[in-house]
């Protein structure tokens, strides 16, 4: 019975802790992070909670970014520039962009 309870408890605080981990879309929203004309996102305000998220969403982009150069025969810094006029575009109204140094809203 114990058992029981204590795995229910667990369950709970892990529910619990992903209910408060900070998403990609929230931090867009808060203005904390944004998306550059590089392909990757930044900081737009510290915060280290979103230092580590931006952290892991760079690194995959950037594995695609080297699969999608090597497939097509050319540089990873096409690609970056490529993806980051395209997350430039598709950024929503009100969200950050950073385009030639400067942070603004789109």
């Amino acid at each position: 019975m114990k058992l029981v309870k204590w795995s229910m408890l667990v369950s709970a605080a892990m529910l619990a802790f992903s209910a408060w981990a900070l998403t990609l879309d929230q931090a867009k929203a808060q203005g904390i992070v944004g998306e550059t004309s590089n392909g990757y996102l930044a900081l737009v305000q510290n915060n280290s909670e979103a230092q580590k998220l931006i952290a892991e969403i760079n690194a995959k982009r950037k594995a695609k970014y080297l699969s999608l150069a090597k497939k097509n025969g050319i540089s990873l810094s096409q690609v970056e520039a490529l993806a980051g006029a395209k997350a430039i575009e598709k950024t929503t109204a009100g969200h950050m962009v950073k385009v030639d140094g400067q942070w603004r809203k789109k």
